[in-house]
């Protein structure tokens, strides 16, 4: 359970979720075991029916995965969590638990491709409807509510583009309408963002990102804002059986433990390269939330403490200028993910939304010329001289008159 006794969320990420164990190891030992023991048949039974407190199988609870359960559920401001063996374990459990057939769901245009997949594909097949829409444009989120809207999912900042969703104001609409509001804070951690306290029902996270940090684990998490809503995940999850193993929960669990610090340099450096960038004549555009450039900067500012490491930009030249870029960079590596202690460089497109088609992806202005960064903790100056070394390559793509160098 959730209990961070008035702790910053600084210090929560070093302590929280140690759960006890006879030796007093200072961190939560890795219990690598399918099942457990009972003292006799009466209290395995009493453990079955929930009657008492206890462990049985790990697919329904481990003391190590519940540790890291703790924590992240600590940080967020949540009631309790449930580590899934995915992201999109947890988004794929939250949805299936939250909605029936005939039921309708509406989803941010800007999301992970997987996730825009599964709303379209997978979900329809259940019998439950959607509407995609810019979450951004709270006219189109309340002309989209049916009677039948049962859940709002939205990502912010959206993937890969970085618009802003006012999470409060969508929590409103969809608490008018009967709906429930998930939202995926992957981009953002709880040390950036908290959506429970802008009114989210149910916050989703790709562990695989910033809350591991060391891009060694794939993983999920859903968190619950109290405990009927945590019963009714928990008996889905234990019924799907996508859970995380507790050797990769402790992997996570250590990463959390340097969470504030490593977003402290991810914002920093984010920054300076977000500005580097815009600076550069051989940029068409930049998003980045902390920009004042960007549409939502305003809201960002209210509903972020800081912006993250996530920027998306395109090049005059398009595409094929964004591939000479991705193909000239040695410091920041072509690779897809983000989040990590290593900078990522990774073309949309063509890659992470590349399932999505290229319908969904126009609709969500998601580009073919869209380069999406993640910003690392490595020297700043050496990941923003390893840019302007590979942008300068391809001047033959600029237009005519358009320097290569930064202003």
């Amino acid at each position: 359970m959730s209990m961070n006794h008035g702790k910053t969320l600084a210090t929560l990420s070093v302590h929280a979720g140690l759960t006890p164990n006879e030796h007093r190891a200072v961190v939560t030992p890795i219990y690598q075991t399918s099942t457990f023991s009972f003292d006799s048949a009466d209290q395995g039974a009493a453990l079955f029916k929930g009657e008492e407190e206890g462990y049985i199988y790990s697919r329904m609870g481990n003391p190590t995965v519940q540790g890291l359960e703790d924590a992240i559920a600590a940080l967020e401001g949540g009631h309790k969590s449930l580590a899934c063996g995915s992201g999109m374990a947890a988004i794929h459990s939250a949805l299936a638990t939250l909605l029936s057939a005939g039921d309708h769901l509406i989803c941010s245009d800007a999301v992970y491709g997987p996730t825009c997949s599964l709303v379209e594909n997978v979900l329809t097949r259940m019998g439950i409807e959607n509407t995609i829409v810019d979450t951004s444009n709270l006219a189109a989120v309340k002309k989209a509510m049916r009677p039948n809207t049962k859940v709002i999912f939205v990502e912010t900042p959206g993937n890969p583009t970085l618009v802003v969703t006012d999470i409060a104001a969508v929590a409103e609409i969809a608490h008018t309408g009967g709906a429930q509001l998930i939202v995926d804070n992957t981009f953002m951690t709880p040390i950036l963002q908290q959506p429970f306290r802008h009114g989210a029902d149910v916050v989703v996270h790709s562990l695989t990102k910033f809350l591991n940090g060391h891009a060694d684990v794939v993983g999920g998490v859903i968190v619950a804002k109290d405990e009927a809503s945590y019963k009714q995940f928990r008996t889905a999850l234990n019924h799907f059986g996508g859970v995380l193993p507790p050797f990769e929960s402790f992997l996570v669990h250590r990463g959390i433990k340097t969470l504030a610090l490593r977003m402290q340099r991810h914002c920093e450096s984010g920054m300076k390269v977000a500005k580097f960038i815009e600076a550069h004549k051989a940029v068409e555009w930049v998003r980045y939330p902390g920009l004042e450039s960007h549409p939502q900067h305003e809201l960002a500012a209210r509903q972020m403490s800081g912006f993250s490491a996530l920027i998306s930009f395109g090049l005059y030249g398009g595409l094929e200028a964004g591939k000479q870029l991705m193909d000239s960079v040695s410091l920041w590596t072509l690779a897809v993910s983000l989040g990590g202690v290593e900078s990522l460089i990774q073309h949309p497109a063509r890659m992470t939304h590349a399932s999505m088609g290229a319908e969904a992806r126009q609709r969500g202005g998601i580009t073919d010329g869209l380069v999406r960064i993640s910003v690392g903790i490595e020297d700043v100056d050496e990941l923003i001289e390893d840019l302007d070394r590979a942008l300068s390559r391809y001047k033959a793509s600029m237009p005519a008159g358009v320097a290569t160098s930064a202003v």
